[in-house]
């Protein structure tokens, strides 16, 4: 259950629409709902701001179907990630509702917010389009939790111009997502520039000795510009939520 579901329900209960009785029925499964083969976390909302977010490797499409309808039906707006385009047809086929965004390899349910233009900023950065995928994946998280933000894509060191061209408009942002593979020294260079908090993503891209993504995760931790923040390989999602928690607590001191 999210924070307004949670808030239009005390309302219900304080104005009489709906008895006490009633409002315990619907809050009876918080923290966690054991649905036989996953126990879902209901609670996450209340205590992050954010629903839980399912993973769909390693799950059936059956699976991902009850766990989706299940917290549907205490929330406003799930996402399910790297779902194939075979599962996301399975799916949709059971939850007709659920929307499929191929490039972020991710699954929607509900309505994506406007973006609060009152939040800080974020740029979404990757060094080149091979890493879109990743930068998408972060794009559409940062969108379901209502954060505005900037794309530029395919502005990697080989080509450092691309960057420096749109440093004004970066810098009117607040934090900063870098994603790239092969040597992965794009969110150093960026992290020297910008003031901000700058989040660094690995990705797999690379030829051999890139080793899946190790290359630029090491060169990454290893980076000489001070403060960088590094997620683990491919992890788009995982640095958008970093992000959301920057721009939660720059909400709470407003």
């Amino acid at each position: 259950m999210d924070r307004s579901k949670l808030e239009e329900l005390l309302k219900a209960i304080a104005s009489g629409a709906v008895s006490p009785q009633d409002g315990l029925e619907s809050i009876k499964n918080l923290p966690y709902q054991d649905i036989g083969f996953a126990n879902l976390d209901s609670h996450r909302g209340l205590r992050q701001g954010m629903p839980e977010v399912v993973f769909c490797p390693g799950k059936s499409s059956a699976q991902i179907v009850e766990i989706m309808r299940t917290l549907y039906a205490n929330h406003d707006l799930l996402l399910a990630t790297r779902a194939t385009a075979e599962v996301a047809a399975e799916v949709r086929a059971e939850l007709p509702g659920v929307v499929y965004r191929e490039q972020a390899r991710a699954l929607t349910l509900g309505d994506i917010p406007e973006a609060d233009k009152s939040l800080p900023a974020v740029n979404i950065i990757c060094a080149g389009t091979a890493d879109v995928p990743v930068a998408e994946e972060a794009a559409l998280l940062l969108e379901t939790c209502a954060v505005p933000f900037t794309r530029l894509y395919d502005v990697g060191v080989a080509g450092i111009h691309r960057l420096l061209d749109r440093l004004p408009e970066l810098r009117r942002n607040h934090i900063t997502i870098v994603i790239a593979g092969m040597d992965g020294a794009l969110p150093s260079v960026v992290g020297g520039l910008l003031e901000g908090p700058v989040i660094a993503v690995p990705t797999s891209i690379g030829y051999g000795t890139s080793f899946q993504g190790i290359a630029p995760l090491l060169t990454m931790l290893n980076s000489c510009a001070a403060g960088l923040t590094v997620v683990n390989i491919d992890n788009g999602f995982g640095a958008a939520v970093a992000a959301v928690r920057v721009v939660s607590l720059a909400r709470t001191r407003v």
